[in-house]
């Protein structure tokens, strides 16, 4: 044990080497079976780059609550891993291999391959040291990667089940197209946004009558893959040309008129043309009529030989041209300038080409529907918070579509499938064809998320039974962003269910997103991103935990504000300080074993129960993932109950003469301050530890501490005579402040309650109120006499003690808006039905309380307001 702690915090010189040690001692290690088990696995970071912000809102949250129940006794697993992340990964190796003078076409796809795995490696490494520096108890000995070899097996075991089963198959399909990472996408890696267009209006002459039509378009350029005219069939102005054929005024190829009753007759001119390959509800109606489907693009968003002269244009490129050609040729009509819903890779953000192609699909109905069963157990079902979230979830299993689960990438789990060279056949299974000189195996890899989707399970070993599986599974809570219930939870639901039999996690945590201080997201273009690991420079990591996790509530979006930070930082230099008064008042050579707390005083009972009400409360709200509330309550009892209130009060009993006194100023001071260390330490673990090792401590390591609990044998206070008489002191000085009074300036005051009662002053509340307030406790006052409300009653003192009567009525006023505000809030909580059917009886009582203890005050008030004002 440290005799004392540096006259300074220095964060640097906390943090330093700190947890390296922790690492190499195992503390995070898990595998104590004498404990019951608790897990849970990380969001794998992908390995395309350092970790942002909000990676570090998201790890904290996890490490929370990894340490949390580490404390209470849980053999916590808090598995680290990473994802490989197909498209993100392939780009940034695609650029390095660019800045070079290369492509991955050039060095092919093998020596691609070890790039890319060269550049994990890399990734890998920095992720490692960050994870380090944010103090994440991670049990580095189960990490896992989403294509390491285990994953690979669990990878291709699931393909093929599922294809076994007839849930995946193979087909021609409209998909979302990106022409710059040159794959397909899946529905919900593509996001939407207003973008500024043209309609193109054109006009079409009926071949057998000469009659003139008019056919608005987005997208010119893909009328080279247009294979008829499509009119609904019960449109009295257009039924007659169901039969009949026009001429294509993009290439002059003759189409026919057909009828569907997809065509809305009262949008634009209710006549549109048909391009099944590059437009889904198109693609639907060709399929209805046996179509043909002329692809007229290439993978690389330019023209393809369909196109005649325009081929190997790029689209937009290809679309002026072709628009300025039928213009030539006297048949454009007009062009409107509109604003118009378009898709954007969520990868590249190049616009997102609907397109056939030939790919493997997920069939999702029936996964979704076993999960949605399941929602419906209380025993089995995902639980969601907040609670709000599992709406989200629910409503898109209810309308999931069909998942495009190939990519046309290198880096990735290549399809576990192969064509026979001669006969075509497809051969789908775990292991190689037995004969792989005859197979081709399919070029595509799987989509990202259909690996991950595997890892609350296959990083435990599944389909091996292991240990860790059968110990660790499922686990028990996931923290995630909103923005990925589609992409990621929603997908390891179905396949831990179909694969499992269980659910993935009992608990899924949603926190929302950080934005900068004005509300903007954070992006490139803006400049305004934040990096962690500049913030942990300036301020520790140890404040940045503390304000990433208690500025906001579950599922909300928070704003990085760096005034937070720094105040979360003054807040552990506050007990920085509070620790070093605690440990200069203990004797020298005190032990935990040394407490003794059978003679405190009034303020020693006060701060303990106290502590009680706190670690009460702290508790409830922890296992709820309310940390906001946690944060609070902490730093409530910290800043204001010990440092401002107990440390001033306990000074007279450190400087008894009497022993008996002063021990228990010195037990209660370190009994408390242990408590705070504990209750803390999830959330600022490196400061946390080293106040730890410098008091008087039982284990080697705070990480070996457990979590407080309800301190017995307490002599009970007169907690609401304490309550009172901070409040009078509060009261006391902002008065004096107010009226330009010296602190020193002694002022005669009287208290009551609620009720209107005098309170008689008990000698040990007098004076502390003498002390710390320079104020003399009546139990009756003559003349006139100001009023202010405290805590549970009012305050009293003469007029004739202050300078200015104005100032009483400014102050008056203000107290009476304040409570006419209560009150309202109160009224408005209390007649609330939802909150009167759901809320505990015991919060309901005490809102009645405040809102009976309000309207007392409010009489009180008036009262003096009307007689001030006559």
């Amino acid at each position: 044990m440290k005799k004392n702690l540096d006259a300074k915090y220095d964060h640097k010189a906390v943090e330093d080497g700190r947890y390296d040690e922790w690492v190499k001692k195992g503390y995070f290690t898990a595998g104590d079976k004498a404990k019951d088990p608790f897990t849970i696995v990380i969001p794998p970071p992908n390995v395309t780059g350092i970790l942002h912000i909000g990676h570090a809102w998201d790890n904290t949250l996890q490490d929370i609550i990894a340490r949390y129940k580490r404390m209470q006794g849980y053999d916590m697993l808090y598995l680290p891993g990473m994802d490989h992340a197909g498209i993100a990964t392939q780009a940034r190796v695609d650029a390095r291999l660019k800045s070079e003078g290369i492509s991955r076409y050039d060095i092919g796809r093998e020596k691609f391959m070890e790039r890319a795995w060269e550049w994990k490696e890399e990734y890998a490494s920095t992720i490692r040291k960050q994870w380090a520096k944010l103090g994440n108890s991670l049990d580095y000995s189960r990490e896992r990667f989403t294509m390491d070899e285990g994953f690979n097996k669990a990878v291709r075991h699931v393909f093929v089940t599922l294809y076994n089963e007839g849930l995946i198959y193979r087909g021609w399909r409209i998909i979302n197209w990106d022409p710059e990472a040159r794959t397909a996408l899946s529905n919900i890696e593509v996001y939407y946004q207003d973008d500024p267009g043209k309609m193109y209006y054109f006009r079409y002459v009926v071949k057998e009558t000469g009659e003139e039509i008019h056919v608005a378009t987005t997208r010119p350029e893909t009328m080279f893959g247009d294979v008829c005219i499509v009119v609904n069939p019960n449109d009295e102005r257009w039924k007659h040309l169901i039969g009949l054929h026009t001429t294509n005024p993009a290439n002059g190829e003759e189409l026919p008129i057909i009828g569907d009753d997809y065509i809305d007759m009262d949008f634009g001119t209710a006549i549109m043309k048909c391009t099944p390959a590059h437009d889904p509800n198109d693609f639907a109606i060709a399929e209805r009529h046996h179509l043909p489907k002329p692809i007229c693009m290439n993978p690389d968003g330019t023209m393809n030989k369909l196109c005649g002269k325009y081929e190997g244009m790029d689209r937009y490129a290809a679309r002026d041209a072709v628009v300025e050609q039928i213009k030539e040729d006297g048949n454009l009509v007009k062009i409107e300038n509109i604003t118009h819903n378009v898709g954007h890779s969520e990868r590249t953000h190049c616009v997102v080409e609907p397109y056939l192609s030939q790919q493997w699909f997920v069939r999702m109905k029936p996964l979704a529907d076993d999960v949605l069963a399941h929602q419906k157990d209380p025993d089995q079902k995902i639980n969601f918070y907040p609670e709000r979230f599992e709406k989200t979830f629910n409503q898109w299993l209810e309308n999931i579509e069909d998942w495009c689960i190939s990519r046309q990438l290198w880096w990735g789990h290549r399809i576990p499938a192969w064509y026979n060279k001669k006969t075509g056949e497809t051969y789908v299974g775990e292991t190689d064809p037995k004969d792989p000189e005859n197979w081709v195996q399919d070029e595509d890899v799987l989509d990202t998320w259909f690996s991950s989707a595997l890892w609350p399970f296959a990083t435990l070993g599944w389909p091996e039974e292991t240990e860790d599986f059968k110990r660790y599974y499922p686990t028990d809570v996931l923290v995630t962003g909103y923005d990925i219930i589609f992409f990621w939870v929603a997908r390891m639901a179905f396949q831990a269910r179909h694969f499992t039999h269980n659910r993935p996690f009992r608990d899924v945590l949603i926190h929302g997103l950080i934005r900068d201080e004005q509300g903007r997201k954070m992006s490139k273009s803006l400049g305004n991103g934040i990096d962690p690991m500049k913030v942990i420079d300036d301020y520790g990591v140890d404040a940045l935990r503390f304000f990433l996790t208690t500025n906001s509530t579950p599922g909300q979006d928070m704003r990085y504000i760096p005034a937070k930070v720094e105040a979360a930082w003054n807040f552990i230099n506050k007990l920085w300080n509070a620790s070093r008064f605690v440990l200069m008042n203990l004797d020298d050579g005190m032990r935990m074993d040394d407490v003794d707390l059978t003679n405190l005083s009034a303020a020693d009972a006060w701060i303990l129960n106290k502590l009680n009400l706190t670690i009460d409360h702290v508790s409830e709200n922890m296992e709820k993932y309310e940390f906001a509330l946690v944060g609070n309550e902490l730093y409530s009892f910290v800043w204001n109950d010990f440092c401002s209130w107990y440390l001033e009060m306990c000074k007279s009993s450190l400087n008894s003469d009497d022993p008996a006194i002063r021990k228990g100023a010195q037990s209660t001071l370190l009994v408390v301050l242990n408590n705070i260390v504990r209750l803390l330490h999830p959330f600022m673990p490196f400061v946390t530890e080293e106040i730890y090792l410098t008091m008087p401590h039982t284990q080697e390591s705070i990480c070996k501490e457990t979590w407080p609990k309800h301190i017995d044998n307490i002599p009970e206070a007169d907690m609401e005579g304490m309550d009172r008489l901070v409040s009078m002191i509060q009261k006391i000085r902002e008065i004096k402040a107010a009226n330009d009074l010296k602190p020193s300036a002694v002022l005669s005051v009287m208290a009551k309650d609620l009720d209107g009662n005098v309170i008689s002053p008990k000698p040990y509340l007098s004076a502390i109120l003498a002390k710390m307030a320079k104020a003399e406790w009546k139990e009756e006052l003559d003349g006139d006499l100001t009023v202010e409300t405290i805590y549970q009653g009012s305050l009293y003192l003469p007029s004739s003690q202050l300078q200015d009567p104005a100032e009483e009525i400014k102050k008056l006023e203000a107290e009476k808006k304040r409570l006419e505000s209560e009150l309202a809030r109160s009224s408005h909580i209390l007649s609330n039905p939802g909150f009167l059917a759901k809320a505990p009886a015991a919060k309901i009582d005490s809102e009645k309380q405040k809102q009976e203890a309000y309207q007392k005050q409010y009489e009180v008030i008036t009262t003096r307001l009307a007689q001030l004002k006559k």
